[in-house]
């Protein structure tokens, strides 16, 4: 299916920000765009405010002066619905109430063309419930731009259950060619990105109210350990508290209030209180010319042991042996048993794997990390019966490294592990369940809200059984369905596994290996 033709109109529907940002991208792609409002000042400011954009883009160099006064010329406001009779293509960016929507496109059915596609720009709605009561819900379909719409890449193109496959090749083709980077998407709830970044916010939030970090050190972990360009705490603050916490609401309630995606008690108090982030001057921090920024926390100078024994493989962690031993720090390997780092006292240097150190005698746990070359913070966590002399030996081990450390309370599976194995599951489940293309999703999770990994990508290279090995032991510590992984997750291990292996090869749960850490 080809692109709309570039001679053909485009319109939008909704001068706000985002309506704005659509009509520039259409506008610089060579269509004639028009901008209707319901208030029609708003529309013809709209049109002033991305002909003032084009115009000093040319003026920055950005584009040539010609072709900006050709845009400039392209671009009016409609006064009237009729007025857009002529559109290929019309897109809607008005309030996020399905009645105002749907009460609008079945004006619009009434005017444009049989061969006119119709899109909504929602991130929250269906799809499907917005196409009820058309008389065509065959070229009806979702464009959800990411905002700025002119700067981020992103489009997620959303069939909903009547949509005609024509017709979303045709607006796949046509938003390609306006340079944006597409991902297709069934209509589920909170399409492809405000569905699989839940955990992002989630666990980040769980792991604050069950005492294990404050808000500051986890977000300090996600970035210098877990390599995200923000913190959950540092972003919700930036997105607005009540908009995050609706999204992650009405996700919830799409899937019958699945534990997979239940909201944080702790953000609701926020809400309540009127704490919304930066808008209001306080968030999960404070904001302002005197507010101080909190610091994360951090050890202080422990001394590094001179030799370790690494037990077995550290999987994910392997790059650690190089690591150790670049540092001075003297390596034996032990093929049999593990995986652990045997420390000089006794104690043993484990990576989060779900568990938690009060289940044995001698343990400090370490998180995950993109990359423990350059990540300059780690996350350890210790139990009551861990002695002093491991966690002091354990801190010196990651100081020696260079990076600083951060002690967090003993809560299974840490913080950057944790978040990294629900981005997975979710995925493998949204796959499963036909949403998006695991390729689809990686990009729509690196463009949409710049993960440094795709979830398919930390599956691949943590290994098949990582993350479902990690959940399980989630589960059982923390029971109610939250963790429970995903058949799909389950069935995507198996999947990936060696050829031959028997039926009774294992229960794929890695259980073995992770007994022999105690």
């Amino acid at each position: 299916m080809t692109a709309i033709e570039r001679s053909r109109t485009v319109a939008v529907v909704g001068a706000g920000t985002m309506g704005q940002g659509i009509a520039q991208v259409a506008l610089l792609a060579g269509h004639r765009v028009l901008i209707y409002d319901i208030n029609a000042d708003l529309a013809a400011g709209g049109v002033g405010i991305v002909q003032d954009r084009v115009d000093r883009m040319a003026a920055k160099g950005r584009l040539d002066r010609a072709e900006a006064e050709d845009a400039i010329g392209r671009i009016d406001a409609a006064v009237d619905l009729a007025e857009l009779a002529g559109s290929a293509l019309v897109i809607e960016a008005v309030v996020e109430d399905a009645a105002v929507k749907r009460a609008l496109f079945g004006a619009l059915e009434e005017v444009v063309s049989p061969d006119a596609l119709l899109a909504t720009n929602t991130s929250s709605l269906s799809v499907t419930e917005l196409a009820a009561g058309l008389a065509h819900p065959g070229r009806f379909l979702g464009l959800h731009f990411f905002n700025p719409a002119p700067l981020l890449p992103l489009v997620e193109v959303v069939s909903g259950f009547a949509t005609d496959p024509a017709a979303a090749e045709r607006a796949y083709a046509t938003v390609l060619g306006w340079g944006k980077t597409p991902v297709r998407c069934a209509d589920t709830p909170g399409f492809i990105v405000n569905r699989i970044a839940r955990p992002f916010y989630a666990e980040a939030f769980a792991v604050y109210e069950e005492q294990g970090a404050d808000p500051a050190t986890i977000d300090a972990v996600l970035r210098e350990c877990g390599g995200f360009k923000m913190g959950p705490f540092q972003l919700t603050d930036l997105i607005g508290q009540d908009v995050n916490e609706a999204v992650t609401r009405s996700v919830w309630e799409s899937f019958f209030r699945s534990p997979k995606f239940t909201p944080s008690l702790a953000q609701r108090r926020l809400v309540q209180s009127g704490r919304l982030g930066r808008k209001t001057g306080h968030g999960w921090f404070p904001y302002g010319p005197d507010a101080e920024v909190p610091a994360p926390h951090t050890a202080g100078s422990e001394d590094a042991p001179e030799k370790v024994t690494v037990v077995g493989d550290l999987g994910p962690a392997a790059g650690l042996v190089e690591l150790l031993e670049e540092a001075g720090i003297a390596v034996t390997a032990a093929e049999h048993g593990g995986p652990y780092i045997q420390l000089p006292g006794e104690g043993q240097l484990v990576l989060a794997d779900g568990k938690t150190s009060i289940e044995f005698a001698d343990v400090v746990y370490f998180d995950l990390a993109l990359d423990y070359r350059s990540a300059t913070r780690i996350a350890l966590s210790a139990g009551e019966d861990t002695s002093e002399r491991t966690l002091a030996e354990a801190i010196g081990l990651f100081q020696k490294l260079g990076k600083q450390v951060s002690v967090i309370g003993d809560v299974p599976g840490m913080i950057v592990a944790r978040t990294v194995a629900m981005l997975i599951d979710l995925t493998a489940d949204a796959v499963a369940r036909g949403a998006a293309t695991a390729e689809d999703i990686d990009t729509a999770m690196r463009l949409g809200v710049n993960y440094p990994l795709g979830p398919a990508e930390w599956h691949d290279r943590l290994g098949r059984d990582w993350a479902y090995d990690l959940l399980h032991h989630l589960d059982e510590r923390c029971p109610g369905g939250r963790y429970a992984p995903s058949l799909a997750l389950f069935k995507l291990g198996y999947a990936e596994g060696e050829e031959g292996e028997g039926h009774d090869a294992g229960d794929g749960s890695g259980e073995d290996a992770a007994e022999e850490t105690a």
